[in-house]
């Protein structure tokens, strides 16, 4: 009786700590919107990052960090926190158009390598929905998958085997591209494979040393992708294909 009261006061006290946190959470977020209306952009960011201490997060409240920061005139923040919002609703139109702006407004101006056909589908496709969307739509494929050859395994009548032989074929190539897209959408949600440039202008090197040869150079407010870590140098590549090294304290990963 003693364990069951002891598990029953640390239930009510962890319910009671994760309410006061959202509490103090909404609390923070309204402060934070009302001193962005009013044009205290300083102390807009001030809050919601506060809020993102509590290990809350969302795609509006990145979203509305970018804003805060575009209107401060501080441009890589802006692009860090719209692909922040970006990776959690990949859909939004209001922040890829943000996006769009903000990108527009940096140095770089470089040309993504042309996709192959197959890449553009699968783009395209990937784009629809995000995790949770795909996780659902892999549930139901998988339930019809196993519905429609249950009637071609159990069918006596040809015309049913043969419904259920093509139509579970379908929803088998329609369950194993919903896993691929789900499970890429959830790994690209939690990985942080990509970063924002920081520094107003950076040699991009061959290795990861200050000696090495200069390759390239890029500025803040770039998109890269990081491919390998060494000591305190990222290993990253462009959107044109260009691969190189530059220290790590010049980038901020999404």
């Amino acid at each position: 009786m003693k364990k069951r009261v002891s598990y029953i006061t640390l239930l009510l006290f962890v319910l009671t700590v994760f309410q006061v946190n959202a509490q103090t959470a909404d609390s923070l977020l309204v402060q934070a919107n009302s001193a962005y209306n009013q044009g205290l952009y300083d102390s807009a960011i001030n809050f919601y990052n506060r809020v993102l201490d509590k290990k809350v997060e969302s795609a509006a409240l990145y979203y509305n960090l970018g804003n805060a920061w575009f209107k401060k005139g501080e441009v890589p923040h802006a692009i860090l926190y719209y692909e922040k919002a970006k990776k959690l609703s990949p859909d939004d139109e209001d922040i890829k158009y943000n996006l769009g702006v903000a990108n527009s407004m940096i140095v770089d101006k470089i040309e993504t390598v042309p996709k192959l056909f197959f890449q553009v589908w699968w783009r395209y496709f990937y784009d629809l929905f995000g995790a949770n969307q795909w996780a659902v739509i892999l549930l139901v494929s998988w339930t019809l998958l196993v519905l429609f050859f249950g009637i071609f395994a159990l069918s006596r009548s040809r015309r049913n085997k043969k419904a259920g032989f093509f139509l579970g074929l379908l929803f088998l190539l329609l369950t194993v591209a919903s896993y691929g897209l789900a499970s890429q959408k959830y790994h690209h949600a939690v990985l942080h494979n990509e970063a924002i440039v920081f520094t107003p202008t950076i040699t991009v090197k061959s290795s990861p040393t200050q000696n090495a040869v200069d390759l390239f150079v890029i500025h803040e407010g770039t998109k890269v992708k990081i491919l390998d870590k060494v000591d305190n140098w990222v290993k990253i590549k462009i959107s044109n294909g260009s691969i190189g090294w530059i220290p790590q304290q010049s980038v901020e990963e999404i």
